[in-house]
C-alpha cells in the first residue's frame, strides 16, 4: 500500500507540473501571436525557440506520466492480488 501511495504521489506531482507547462505554453503561444500582429521578428525568433522547447518538455511529462499510469495500474494489480 505504501509503495501504491507513493506513486499516485509522484504521480499528482507529475500532472501539477504537465498543467503549469500547459499553462505556460498557451501563454507563449498568445504572446507569438501578438510579436506576429506588431511584426517584432527578433522577438518572434526567441519565443517560437522557447514554445519548442516548451512543446519537448511537455512531450516528455506526458510520456512520464503515462510510465507513471501503468506502474500505478500494476502495484494496484499486485495489492489485490496480495490481499486476496
Amino acid at each position: 500500500m505504501d509503495q501504491f501511495n507513493e506513486l499516485v504521489s509522484t504521480q499528482l506531482k507529475t500532472m501539477d507540473k504537465l498543467l503549469y507547462l500547459q499553462s505556460e505554453l498557451e501563454r507563449c503561444q498568445q504572446i507569438e501571436q501578438q510579436l506576429i500582429t506588431l511584426r517584432q521578428n527578433t522577438e518572434l525568433e526567441e519565443i517560437r525557440e522557447e514554445i519548442d522547447r516548451m512543446k519537448a518538455e511537455l512531450k516528455d511529462i506526458h510520456r512520464i506520466f503515462e510510465e507513471q499510469t501503468e506502474e500505478v495500474i500494476r502495484s494496484y494489480q499486485d495489492m489485490n492480488i496480495t490481499i486476496r
